[in-house]
């Protein structure tokens, strides 16, 4: 069964970064999308960035770009997302997510077919 852990959330000042990984080591990541998802408290989850399995496409909520970037490194089975200039609607617990059946291009939906336990973060204003 594919698993997914995430990790590198936290708390951090408005303004700060922080950096969250997931790790997919358990199955060969290249092939699947995986995609970051949020829920905030009392609010849907919502898909924050997302990374194609053929080409590293990416995609991202408006609401993120510019600020956030997703990366992928296939030679460890990782995908990161780079999380700069944070604000306090971001806070919210960070899912890492994983698809099948996708070539160039990814889902930025709340809906997965593999998920991880989710991670928190938290930004303080």
């Amino acid at each position: 069964q594919l698993k997914l852990v995430e990790s590198g959330g936290g708390a951090v000042q408005a303004g700060g970064s922080l950096r969250l990984s997931c790790d997919a080591s358990r199955f060969t990541a290249g092939n699947y999308a995986i995609g970051w998802i949020r829920e905030a408290p009392g609010k849907d989850r919502e898909g924050v960035s997302c990374i194609s399995p053929s080409d590293d496409s990416t995609k991202y909520a408006d609401s993120v770009k510019g600020r956030f970037t997703i990366t992928r490194d296939n030679t460890k089975n990782m995908v990161y997302l780079q999380m700069n200039s944070l604000k306090p609607e971001d806070t919210g617990v960070y899912y890492c997510a994983a698809d099948s059946g996708y070539g160039y291009s990814c889902p930025l939906g709340p809906r997965h077919d593999f998920w991880g336990q989710g991670i928190q973060v938290t930004v303080a204003s």
